[in-house]
């Protein structure tokens, strides 16, 4: 888990939230938008890069609309010692497209997604079909009602971080 060590003040929230609603806008067409200067947006958004705020501007694809509609949450118990041979295994699994340690009740929480229910039988099997894994719990999503997003979040630091200065 990444500590929070860089703050992103008003415009450094602008430039984010116009990037994340049109991801192919240029910088020329940013800075007009935001009425500042181009080198301005450019040093921004290479700062926003290089602190890793801002992480890629790839496509977002969605898992359904390539024939995976069932999203899935399995919780791993990992056999002690083994948690870095069990991150490279499911790293080997396309269906498999998070992982996260976690505190609790199971080691790991990963996002699967599978073609049918059935499907998803043969992912868990794949998944927990690996020595170091010791147990699995797997609930399966019914309706994704707050899909992930992050404009609110930087609405909200970029806030923060306003009041924080004045």
């Amino acid at each position: 888990m990444r500590e929070a060590t860089v703050g992103i003040d008003r415009l450094d929230g602008r430039i984010i939230v116009l990037l994340a609603r049109e991801p192919r806008i240029g910088v020329l067409e940013m800075s007009r938008r935001l009425g500042v200067a181009r080198g301005t947006v450019q040093a921004r958004l290479d700062r926003l890069q290089s602190n890793g705020v801002v992480r890629g501007f790839g496509p977002q694809v969605d898992p359904a609309a390539l024939g995976y509609p069932v999203t899935a949450f399995a919780t791993l118990e990992i056999r002690q010692g083994q948690g870095r041979d069990v991150r490279a295994h499911l790293a080997t699994v396309p269906e498999v497209l998070e992982l996260h340690t976690t505190t609790g009740t199971g080691d790991m929480l990963c996002r699967l997604v599978a073609r049918s229910n059935a499907d998803l039988q043969r992912v868990i099997d794949r998944v927990v079909g690996f020595d170091g894994i010791v147990r699995a719990a797997t609930a399966i999503v019914m309706e994704n009602p707050v899909p992930l997003r992050i404009i609110p979040l930087v609405e909200q630091a970029a806030q923060d971080s306003e009041k924080t200065q004045t």
